[in-house]
């Protein structure tokens, strides 16, 4: 009969042996190791300093130091000294530094790759629904804080998204499906989709069939882009167009030495002069005239205005003044029933701007 254990080597009680708790001893000190076996780490070249009782290593290939002579064994360190137990084919051990699960395989440790498991809950899960669950509905509450539902994905060409279904055919999709970019899509049969709004990753600038494309765009139920809608932001400001289509505000009103003007989105301006005195030195019958008065618009009209009017500063009345001349000058003439004093008038001009 042997003296030793047929697979793990432990020292057999024998016969009228004396000190037989040595032997006992040696043979728990081995199963101490291999039993439930977990070690610290497999990627330490070197003893570490500072180990604790009962630290165990998987000696990798490059040891150095007292492991040298050892590699693939199981370093124990009790005792202040480190101990060396060589593994069995077929041997596991948990590696607590990564989380994994290597076996011994007679020649070296290999990583055990973890197996696939299926979970169906109330229902049959598959190679690609490992988890299915058939309920009236389905919760995932906090557990003290906050709680996350994370859909990872490996590229940015995959796909990670939440699908909703009709009868197993699709209806509407939201996620990150073939870029990063973050979309919602609908379908009405499963087969053609639609982009309703796709968010840029870098900007978050908002595109798709939901939101205005063009200024001119005004599809029924559209969402207005603001920058090709109107409010407080852009209502007031400098105003433009290209192709006859409004690229700025809607209204541009300013001044300067020669008056003040408002310019709108559709084409229209209205300068005001400032108030000037000419005087009048010329009579026809009951009325006096006065001389000519040269008047510079604030902001250059793109043809001569179609319309320009005077007020005098003690009538209620308005005239004509008969004098557009270009579209950045005007000419304007006091009218007096009174007396040839001189007459303090204003002068409004109305054309384009464009």
């Amino acid at each position: 009969m042997s003296d030793v254990s047929a697979v793990l080597s432990l020292p057999y009680l024998l016969p009228a042996q004396a000190q037989k708790h040595v032997t006992h001893n040696e043979a728990l000190a081995r199963l101490d190791v291999a039993v439930q076996l977990a070690v610290v780490a497999r990627d330490e070249t070197a003893p570490p300093f500072g180990a604790s009782t009962g630290d165990r290593y998987l000696v990798p290939i490059g040891a150095s130091g007292d492991w040298a002579a050892h590699v693939g064994e199981i370093a124990l360190w009790d005792q202040n000294m480190w101990v060396y137990h060589t593994p069995i084919t077929g041997w596991r051990a948990l590696v607590l530094a990564e989380d994994v699960e290597v076996l011994f395989d007679g020649t070296d440790w290999q990583v055990i790759p973890v197996e696939s498991a299926t979970v169906g809950v109330n229902t049959s899960a598959d190679a690609t629904n490992r988890l299915s669950v058939s309920s009236t509905a389905t919760l995932l509450t906090h557990e003290g804080a906050g709680h996350q539902i994370k859909v990872n994905k490996a590229t940015a060409g995959d796909t990670a998204s939440l699908l909703f279904q009709t009868g197993w055919a699709g209806r509407a999709e939201m996620g990150t499906a073939g870029s990063d970019a973050f979309a919602i899509k609908v379908s009405a049969d499963g087969a053609a989709w639609t982009t309703a709004m796709s968010f840029d990753p870098a900007s978050g600038v908002v595109s798709g069939g939901a939101v205005m494309a063009t200024p001119t765009d005004t599809g029924t139920g559209k969402l207005a882009r603001a920058d090709y809608a109107y409010g407080p932001g852009n209502l007031l400001g400098a105003v433009a167009q290209s192709g006859g289509t409004p690229t700025g505000a809607v209204i541009e009103r300013g001044s300067d030495a020669n008056g003040t003007w408002v310019r709108f989105a559709d084409g229209t301006q209205i300068c005001w002069s400032p108030q000037v005195t000419v005087n009048v030195t010329t009579t026809a019958g009951a009325i006096y005239r006065s001389s000519v008065t040269t008047w510079t618009y604030p902001k250059a009209f793109t043809v001569a205005p179609a319309l320009m009017q005077g007020r005098q500063n003690h009538s209620t009345s308005y005239w004509t003044v008969p004098g557009i001349t270009t579209p950045t000058t005007g000419e304007a003439c006091a009218m007096s029933y009174q007396s040839t004093t001189g007459r303090a008038i204003n002068l409004v001009a109305i054309g384009r701007w464009v």
